[in-house]
Order: structure tokens, then sequence, then C-alpha cells
């Protein structure tokens, strides 16, 4: 799915809190949104799911604006998960659409091999560390072949062998499934090692967006560069 942003702002009780005269995301890229603290990151992924509004702006869909909602899934930093167990919580979206239990079984079973849940499949959800319940939302987020997955810090608070599956799952979907991905992350090497393109936020602005690996490498601009060194912006 291709996005375009044209004028968009948000403000809170009179404080502009992003501003973006323009910006894009590629449709089947792995986008990843970085930025300092206060940069606007989760207010544009907020609008872009639909669960907030705009002051002023447009949001435009492959070319549409307006949100197509049964093509976008977004998983947050804590998610939360139904009270059922694992392949229940999966299997949640596709009852809901009314896809046929063979299908149902076929896609729960995929992705509890590929994130490796399937000896899990019958644990309640309250039983799952943390780690177990991120997997368990992405699965839940995948499990509809969304064309778009936005992710809000999915791997933050999660151990590395975790953090590996899921950043291998997200290259995989998106490989192979055409998925468009936008993941904000504080994490310059999971974005190094995830995305192909990155969105560099400040102060609400968009300051500079392109190719992941030359934005991280070698960015253009000196705002960019100085996040990217682990300098302090002011």
């Amino acid at each position: 799915m291709e996005l375009s942003f044209e004028h968009l702002t948000r403000a809170y009780e009179g404080k502009t809190v992003l501003d973006l005269e323009h910006g894009s995301i590629k449709s089947g890229s792995r986008t990843g949104i970085i930025g300092p603290n206060g940069a606007g990151k989760s207010t544009l992924l907020n609008l872009i799911a639909g669960l907030d509004q705009a002051t002023s702006g447009k949001i435009y869909y492959n070319g549409e604006a307006r949100i197509p909602g049964e093509a976008i899934t977004l998983v947050f930093q804590t998610p939360y998960l139904i009270s059922a167990t694992v392949e229940k919580n999966i299997a949640y979206p596709l009852k809901l659409r009314g896809w046929a239990e063979e299908k149902i079984e076929e896609r729960v079973g995929f992705l509890c091999e590929e994130l490796n849940l399937t000896g899990m499949r019958k644990k309640k959800a309250w039983k799952l560390s943390g780690g177990e319940t991120q997997k368990v939302a992405l699965a839940r987020a995948l499990s509809f072949h969304p064309r778009l997955l936005l992710l809000d810090e999915p791997t933050a608070n999660i151990d590395p062998a975790t953090t590996a599956e899921i950043e291998k799952m997200l290259i995989k979907i998106n490989e192979e499934e055409k998925t468009t991905v936008v993941l904000i992350t504080h994490n310059l090497a999971q974005a190094r090692r995830t995305c192909d393109r990155c969105l560099f936020l400040k102060g609400g602005k968009l300051i500079e967006e392109g190719n992941a690996q030359q934005i991280l490498a070698a960015p253009k601009n000196e705002l960019t560069r100085k996040f990217i060194a682990g300098e302090l912006l002011i």
C-alpha cells in the first residue's frame, strides 16, 4: 500500500505536535520511523491507523483520502490479547471475517510455526511472557493478510532471541506477501537489519527520508547525522 502525506498537522490544546508538509511510504517497503522522544512518531502512526484525526491536511492510501480499514492492522508496544488460548487469539480476526474453519486452521498453523508458537497453541493468553504475547499479537495482526502493517516499538521490552524471530517474520511477510511494513523503533541497529527505507522526524517535522542504509550510514541532514551519532538533540 502506497501512503503519502500533504500538509498533515496534529495539534493538542493549541500545541502542534506534528507538521508534515509532505512525505511518503512506498508500497511494499519496510519503512522505519526514527527520531528522538517527542518527535511525533506515534502521532503519525495513530493518524495512519485512523485512531486519531488530523487537525489539517490529508493522508492518501493508494491515492485515496480515506482509510481502507480492512487492509490495515496495528501492533502496539504493549498489546492486548483476548482471554483465550494462543490459537483462538490468532484465529479471532479470521472468524470475524467469516473464514472457513479449514482456512483458519491452515493460517493459524503457518503463523504458529513461523513464530515458534506451535507448542503453546493451547496456552492461555494470561500465562504468556512478554515476548510470547508480542509474537501472538503479531501473528494475530498478520492473520488476515493485511496490506499495511503498523508497529509501534514492537520489540522494546523483549529478549534478543524473540526480537530476532519477530524481525525475521517482518521481513518474510514483506517479501512473500508484499505487506507494506511501517515500524517505529528507537533501535537503530534494528532499523539497519529490518528496514529498507527510513523517515527521520524531529519536533514534529520530517527532516529526512529515503533509503535506510544511506540515511543510517551517511545522512544528508545535519540533524539526522547528530541523531545517528548519538548526540543529544535539544
